[in-house]
């Protein structure tokens, strides 16, 4: 299967290069238009109302879940989520926004999954949840609500820029047995059918989300490895360089757009 070569990383001036980038996606320009659309305008007006309203919204429940993991203290954890952080709607709000970002211990960058990680070993003494359990699920959805209707704000941090520049070329790299690159469907074929469903533009404005399609919340990686697949690749691994790499440049992409977590897509 094709793979991507990681970019090596690049000069200061790229980085500066890619936070001017970011800012002209923040704001129009004089006399344009932005024509960047959440996948949320494309879905059917009964989709929509699951979304908006959170009695009917199912992924709910999994942000209530996270919720009571926040202010528990598990078996064997040294602290509970909140005995650090306190109120979540205080100080987790605008932290969705912002991920991925970098992790000082790490040297790289994270995504939110990964931080919420890190706390769990650095600070609790708690093994790492699995990608895509319900436990890291619910904590993601209920520290993502906490920055719903903010705009997403990646950091104008210019260590990130070689993972950002990497992420850039994954996007246009073609994967697979059908030798596809994801922007021929999100940009070029955005808007038209696939198996029923309108091809969104590949924002990711509202991860972790419900998927009608999985019966369940989904993470963004979740979506990404789906994609992989369906042309015939070999998704990139669980948290891999890669993954976070194409994710950052996915939110980067998305800059100024409205955060919609826990959002509902078909």
């Amino acid at each position: 299967m094709k793979r991507a070569a990681i970019v090596p990383a690049v000069t200061v001036a790229l980085a500066l290069a890619a936070t001017a980038a970011n800012a002209a996606a923040n704001t129009a320009t004089a006399g344009s238009q932005d024509t960047r659309r959440s996948g949320f305008d494309q879905m059917s007006p009964a989709t929509q109302a699951m979304q908006r309203d959170d009695a009917l919204n199912p992924a709910m429940l999994w942000v209530k879940d996270g919720e009571s993991r926040w202010s528990a203290r598990e078996a064997g954890a040294s602290r509970s989520c909140e005995s650090c952080h306190g109120d979540a709607a205080t100080s987790m709000r605008g932290v969705a926004a912002r991920h991925p970002a970098w992790d000082e211990t790490a040297g790289r960058p994270v995504t939110l999954a990964q931080r919420i990680n890190a706390c769990r070993e650095r600070r609790q003494g708690l093994p790492p949840l699995a990608p895509e359990s319900e436990g890291l699920l619910a904590l993601e959805a209920w520290v993502g609500l906490q920055s719903r209707g903010l705009p997403i704000a990646p950091p104008a941090d210019p260590r990130l820029a070689p993972a950002t520049e990497q992420g850039r070329a994954l996007f246009a790299t073609r994967f697979g047995q059908l030798d596809l690159a994801c922007t021929h469907c999100h940009d070029h074929h955005a808007g038209r059918r696939l198996a029923g469903n309108r091809i969104p533009q590949a924002h990711p404005t509202g991860y972790p989300l419900y998927r009608l399609e999985w019966q369940a919340l989904g993470s963004l990686e979740r979506r990404l490895r789906n994609c992989m697949t369906g042309v015939r690749a070999e998704p990139f691994g669980w948290g891999s360089p890669e993954s976070v790499a194409l994710q950052l440049y996915l939110m980067r992409r998305a800059a100024g757009m409205m955060l919609e977590t826990p959002a509902v897509r078909p």
